[in-house]
């Protein structure tokens, strides 16, 4: 955690992320099964032109204690990753070791999955869900304690929830080279605590919550421009201790002024653990 920070200054790009208004309004984001839909949200939204800096120049040189983020090389045995079957059997023990090795945890459990793509077409063929264009974390701090008992046996959840733990998330691409939609995300050291606003999350069965962000002049996004389905992003949305460290790290697909028209589409998959230590 006292490491210096990478300085970049240079290869950073120039676009729009979109920022919820807080206007002391109740937020709700409802969100429809895979396919076609797109989320509805209640509540005031602005674009803001923000600077995206490059990543990849000082991918080694990112803390997950620190930004809440880290870049790493993995190449994985899956063939398949809309082969939900395969997922579970090779991708869920592979995240796991990712991000043991990302947080120095003493045990991970990758307890869901997301499959995201650009288009309308492959969103109802595979029944998957649509990037999401919003600052956002996807946990709070009652939310994230829940996830652990809708998970874990009640016993094991309370033990659990007694020393620290975290919620990490990993983003992979599954297709081509990303150039359509990269993933942006916001240096937790930029980000002031007033920033998040707690939204409520409706599914078909469920009710969730996480925090959308508020814009602030202060905020470092990051990107790591063409990423392959040989690298991920592995990132911070939760952690119980609140000792200074990074706790949430916004993040939003955003349009990339130098993506060609020709690209192809944007294909990914994040993974959702638990960290314990």
């Amino acid at each position: 955690m006292n490491e210096a920070a990478p300085t970049i200054e240079d290869d950073a790009v120039e676009a729009q992320i979109n920022y919820v208004v807080d206007g002391g309004e109740r937020l709700v984001t409802y969100i429809p099964r895979h396919g076609a839909e797109t989320a509805r949200r209640d509540g005031r939204f602005e674009q803001r032109r923000v600077s995206i800096r490059n990543g990849r120049p000082h991918a080694g040189g990112f803390a997950i204690e620190r930004e809440g983020f880290v870049f790493v090389d993995h190449r994985s045995a899956m063939r398949d990753f809309y082969d939900d079957a395969e997922v579970k059997s090779v991708y869920y023990p592979e995240t796991a070791a990712i991000v043991k090795q990302a947080t120095g945890a003493a045990h991970v459990v990758v307890f869901d999955h997301t499959i995201r793509a650009d288009t309308e077409a492959t969103r109802v063929a595979k029944s998957v869900r649509e990037p999401v264009r919003m600052a956002h974390n996807d946990y709070t701090d009652r939310s994230a304690p829940q996830r652990i008992r809708d998970f874990l046996p009640a016993e094991e959840a309370e033990a659990r929830l007694s020393g620290r733990f975290a919620v990490v998330q990993t983003w992979r691409p599954i297709g081509a080279p990303v150039r359509r939609l990269p993933l942006a995300i916001c240096d937790a050291r930029s980000i002031a605590r007033g920033d998040l606003k707690e939204t409520e999350l409706r599914y078909k069965d469920r009710v969730g919550e996480v925090l959308q962000l508020a814009f602030n002049p202060e905020h470092r996004w990051y990107y790591f421009p063409e990423m392959t389905r040989d690298e991920a992003l592995v990132f911070k949305c939760y952690d119980s201790l609140t000792d200074g460290r990074a706790r949430f790290t916004a993040h939003s697909a955003f349009d990339d002024p130098n993506t060609p028209p020709t690209a192809p589409e944007r294909e990914s998959i994040e993974m959702r653990t638990f960290a314990f230590y």
